[in-house]
């Protein structure tokens, strides 16, 4: 066990100071019963050297020790003969984190701001950010900010495979479209594209430890900022880890029979890069869950055999599991959403509703999931 055997060791600082201020400190008293007695002034003396020498020994001790902390479970490892080995090290410093989503995405991923220093949240570019402080408006979010990619809203415009052009906000409310997938992403006006980045913009992504895409629509919520320039520069050069949180359900309209794959590769053609780690939820729905979806044309987003390219060890994993590669990221499965009973009317009977079983993202299980992910990264 040399680990323990060294981190052991270190306490022996403490063995010489503590034996000097004993010696010293009963030096002091058996030479003040005496003292009237044989008037040997100058062992008195020796006797608080004795003590401020090893309170000196006791402070070097005290400094020696100063760096190490109390172990957590995951700083223990098992060595060959099944002995618990004890490391120590300094505490973390909690992560800046950046979220690119919208919506509701942003308020299921909120509860993450409790955990980390900072939490700044880059809202779509075609949203005001004021829609988004008047809901956080409604809960008590710690650490959480919300912040615009461009001075003033641009309109972003979604090209379709049967050649139908439309706001990208108006395509879920559609129908006549559901079948379709969307194919080209633009803004109204191409001249936007150069717009300037805020500092604080700027700012949040050059400190950011991890990058956030997330929970939300793909062509609303995830993408629309990469079509401006210096965004898009900002993250390509950002050292932050990038998470992609892949939808749960394809939508009509925008992502009609996608895959795994095909999310990550419209990422890579919008942003640049491969996000570093997608998540992907591996909870299989109920057939009535699933029957209620497909009468809306969606579909479950699952990995299929055919996707895989490679298997990869991830960086921190003890157990030298290995993941799957995809596009060139590590996609991990995990149990990422509940089922929750969504009230929902219709316009020819809006006043009559009827309780349906909805799949959604969960936020505690998505939370612990991101977290374990960037202390093992």
């Amino acid at each position: 066990m040399p680990i323990l055997s060294r981190r052991i060791s270190r306490l022996g600082y403490l063995a010489v100071p503590i034996t000097l201020i004993v010696v010293g400190v009963a030096a002091l008293l058996f030479g003040a019963a005496s003292l009237l007695a044989i008037q040997l002034t100058p062992l008195v003396w020796r006797d608080t050297l004795l003590i401020l020498g090893g309170l000196a020994a006791l402070g070097f001790a005290i400094w020696q020790l100063g760096g190490l902390t109390m172990p957590s479970i995951s700083d223990s490892t098992a060595s060959p003969d099944g002995e618990l080995v004890v490391g120590f090290r300094h505490a973390d410093k909690p992560p800046q984190v950046v979220v690119l989503s919208g919506g509701a995405g942003i308020l299921v991923l909120a509860s993450l701001g409790d955990h980390v220093a900072r939490m700044t949240c880059i809202v779509p570019t075609q949203d005001p950010v004021e829609y988004y402080y008047r809901a956080a408006g409604l809960f008590n979010f710690q650490n959480v900010y919300y912040v615009v990619p461009a001075p003033t809203p641009l309109d972003v415009i979604a090209t379709l495979d049967d050649g139908t052009v439309a706001d990208v906000r108006r395509l879920a409310a559609n129908p006549q479209i559901a079948e379709r997938h969307v194919t080209q992403l633009s803004l109204r006006d191409p001249a936007a594209a150069a717009a300037l980045l805020p500092r604080m913009v700027a700012e949040a992504i050059h400190d950011a430890d991890a990058i956030i895409l997330g929970p939300g629509s793909l062509y609303e919520s995830v993408l629309p900022n990469m079509l401006i320039d210096s965004f898009r520069e900002a993250l390509g050069k950002s050292a932050a880890r990038k998470l992609y949180i892949c939808n749960l359900m394809t939508e009509p309209g925008r992502t009609t029979g996608f895959s795994v794959a095909d999310h990550i590769r419209e990422i890579k053609r919008y942003a640049g890069f491969a996000p570093d780690y997608v998540l992907v939820n591996v909870q299989r729905i109920d057939a009535d869950v699933h029957r209620l979806y497909a009468a809306a044309h969606q579909s479950p987003v699952y990995l299929s055999p055919e996707e895989y390219e490679e298997t990869a060890v991830l960086s921190g994993d003890r157990d030298g599991q290995r993941r799957l590669v995809i596009e060139g990221s590590v996609v991990i499965e995990a149990d990422l959403a509940s089922s929750v009973i969504q009230y929902t009317a219709t316009l020819a009977n809006p006043d009559q509703s009827r309780a349906v079983h909805v799949l959604r993202h969960d936020a505690d299980k998505l939370t612990a999931t991101i977290l374990e992910l960037l202390r093992r990264t």
